[in-house]
């Protein structure tokens, strides 16, 4: 079987093919040219094929959803409320704006109004919420703990971790940093059991806002989908790039936005720590691959036992978060990753991300939705 995987970077779309747990295509493209010609990535799709299922952007997550039974005239509303939590007009008003972050939201819309038209396999992938292993309990009042391309990287730990073994009882901790989101990821006796999100880290990523203090909704009054993706670091500093910071690390400026969220990445790890016994953490995610980055995070969790997580055979240039999407697809359609996919239980995976708000404010939520079944 050929599995494709498509991780929607902040940074790039990457697409990933496998084929008998060997990759056997990848190309990265800038995501400001999706946005700007969506063609360009079906392009670059199309040189993957033929292929048997495609894993497509599932941005926040979903049970595990078949293109083909989203309606073509409820699609694009579809996809920017259950997938990306937001809406059309949101959006639109960002990208006029610039807004890096939004600019993404829009190219994967119209990544997936272009994939619809062709005739593949394709299916949509959960988040760390839609998971039966992670308790109820976790999931209270939460929208992110773990995006799909977070489970995605998270299913490619676990069979790193337990590959040419019997079975897939391996515990770990995953740290995923990415341009725009950094996450934190349980795994215990190779069940997902928790997971802190990027918009629930208490301090802001490369690009984006994190955690933040609730009062600041009723100060700020009208929020939008553009406000999370400001407030990073990029916006402290004002540097469009991790490099750029990196480089001006004598002002004290660039010093403490960095202590800023690595220090939150840590408390993520060590709060997370509460649900789970493991001391092995994983390293993921394009700012873990800055030395200035990992050194630092490394030293901050000495007591820790951190190691980078691994490519797939014969990765060159794909992001491990296409690696898992590719895998992911591979398992949910019965290939050889079927069992791995299976005792994760992603295939039990249900409903979307905005199930379990208990919030007054709730009802008037999903009324905002588009009500599809």
């Amino acid at each position: 079987m050929k599995a494709v995987g498509i991780d929607p970077g902040t940074k790039s779309m990457d697409i990933c093919a496998i084929k008998n747990q060997k990759i056997v295509y990848e190309s990265c493209v800038p995501t400001k040219e999706v946005a700007k010609n969506p063609k360009k990535l079906i392009d670059e799709l199309e040189k993957a094929e033929p292929f048997d299922v495609l894993a497509a952007p599932s941005g926040y997550g979903i049970e595990p959803t078949n293109l083909k039974r989203i309606p073509q005239e409820k699609l694009e509303e579809w996809y920017y409320n259950y997938i990306l939590l937001t809406q059309k007009k949101y959006i639109e008003e960002a990208v006029e704006k610039n807004v890096f972050g939004a600019l993404l939201y829009y190219a994967m819309t119209q990544a997936i109004k272009e994939i619809k038209k062709r005739d593949y396999k394709t299916i949509f992938i959960p988040g760390i919420i839609n998971l039966p292993t992670v308790p109820i309990h976790r999931k209270y009042n939460k929208l992110d703990m773990g995006t799909a391309d977070k489970l995605a990287v998270t299913a490619l730990a676990t069979h790193q971790q337990t590959k040419n073994k019997p079975n897939f009882n391996t515990s770990f901790i995953l740290i995923e940093m990415g341009f725009g989101y950094n996450s934190v990821i349980a795994v215990e006796k190779g069940k997902i059991i928790d997971g802190i999100g990027g918009t629930t880290i208490q301090a802001p990523g490369f690009l984006t806002l994190g955690g933040m203090d609730a009062e600041l909704t009723q100060l700020g009054k009208n929020w939008q989908k553009q406000h999370i993706f400001q407030g990073g670091l990029s916006t402290i500093t004002r540097h469009k790039t991790p490099k750029q910071l990196l480089n001006n690390l004598d002002n004290k400026k660039e010093r403490n936005a960095l202590k800023s969220m690595l220090e939150g990445v840590e408390k993520a790890v060590r709060s997370i720590k509460s649900t789970t016994k493991t001391n092995k953490t994983l390293l993921s995610g394009r700012l873990t691959k800055k030395p200035q980055i990992k050194k630092r995070l490394t030293n901050k969790l000495k007591d820790y036992d951190v190691r980078v997580l691994d490519d797939l055979l014969g990765a060159r240039e794909t992001k491990k978060t296409s690696q898992g999407y590719a895998l992911v697809a591979n398992g949910l359609s019965g290939g050889s990753y079927k069992e791995l996919i299976e005792h994760l239980e992603i295939d039990e995976a249900k409903g979307s991300c905005i199930d379990y708000i208990k919030h007054p404010k709730a009802k008037e939520i999903r009324e905002e939705f588009v009500k599809f079944k």
